[in-house]
């Protein structure tokens, strides 16, 4: 009986040693290839879905900063525009550019550049002509007590500019977007007793005359003495990433129904949309149709948030409007005296 008993405890025994060494033998080489076959199918659909919503982050970030940034501008032209006295139409800015007398300069002229929109305006200059002419207060150091404001005129112009300037062109590649560039060529301060302008040690920068400022300028008169014959004007660029593309783009409007403009009578001729629509006549993205009469002018913009992300297939289309935000806004100047 003992020996029986001794034989059972020894086999149980033996049983529980070889359990013991199977289970701290480890995993097989088929378990570790089924193991990370199982991981690859899961992970690799996890990994595609997470670059997936990296992208359309990326995509919708861009979309979210160029309507942005269009929005800017629009509002920034529309503050500006609303202080107009005369805008030009297209028929007023081929008048500029086109006239012969020997000292009526034309409108800037940068390579590869579309005046798109030009008008003048009363610009105001704080602080700058003193109340009592004769103390020595200058307009470069009036403070609010010893000097008022004034205004002088202003010719501003929009230009569409198109080239390769890689500083513009990001991702570097073409075709490059366009950009929004805008001059302006002012007056400067005069004494009130004498009309005379201040020199250049009684003014600072801005209250000096431009050197393209044509003193020969009358507002009854806005085609003719517009600027300085060759004198270059300073310009700041507005906005970047504006539609480049130039096939199956939005047509503009035809201005005279959207503006409700109505001919003169005969014998004048009747205006048509190459009168009032100023363009660059290929991307169509910032143009302006102008009532010249009314002082109103109608402003579009469209710009492109793919050309952030890419060079190629950056290229309008239906399809894909909502990466190229577009803005209109309708302005009537009233900076004429009394408004």
């Amino acid at each position: 009986m003992k020996s029986l008993l001794r034989l059972l405890l020894k086999t149980q025994h033996q049983q529980n040693r070889y359990r013991q060494a199977q289970t701290e033998k480890g995993m097989t080489l088929v378990e570790l290839l089924v193991g990370s076959i199982m991981a690859f199918l899961i992970i690799t659909p996890m990994l595609a879905f997470v670059v997936d919503m990296l992208n359309t982050d990326r995509k919708e970030q861009v979309k979210a900063n160029t309507e942005q940034d269009i929005q800017a501008a629009v509002d920034f032209i529309s503050q500006d525009l609303s202080q107009a006295i005369y805008i030009y139409d297209q028929k007023g800015i081929n008048a500029v550019n086109n006239s012969t007398i020997p000292t009526s300069g034309k409108l800037p002229a940068p390579a590869n550049g579309t005046p798109i929109l030009v008008f003048w305006k009363r610009q105001q200059i704080k602080n700058s002509v003193p109340i009592n002419p004769t103390v020595t207060a200058k307009p470069n150091t009036c403070d609010a007590t010893q000097c008022n404001d004034t205004y002088v005129l202003a010719l501003v112009a929009y230009y569409q500019l198109k080239d390769n300037d890689s500083t513009w062109c990001q991702p570097s590649g073409g075709p490059c977007p366009t950009r929004i560039a805008r001059y302006e060529i002012r007056d400067g301060v005069k004494n009130p007793s004498t009309l005379a302008y201040y020199t250049d040690a009684e003014t600072t920068t801005g209250q000096r005359k431009d050197p393209a400022f044509n003193s020969l300028f009358d507002l009854s008169k806005p085609t003719e003495n517009v600027t300085v014959v060759g004198q270059p004007a300073n310009r700041e660029v507005l906005v970047n990433y504006i539609d480049h593309s130039t096939a199956n783009v939005p047509a503009p409007p035809q201005c005279k129904t959207t503006l409700g403009v109505t001919d003169l009578p005969a014998p004048a001729p009747a205006l048509t949309q190459g009168d009032l629509l100023t363009a660059d006549g290929s991307t169509n993205s910032f143009y302006a149709c102008v009532d010249t009469a009314k002082n109103i002018a109608r402003v579009t913009i469209r710009g492109n948030s793919l050309r952030r992300l890419q060079t190629n297939d950056a290229d309008f289309k239906t399809t894909s409007s909502a990466f190229f935000p577009t803005a209109t806004i309708q302005v009537k100047g009233l900076g004429a005296r009394g408004k």
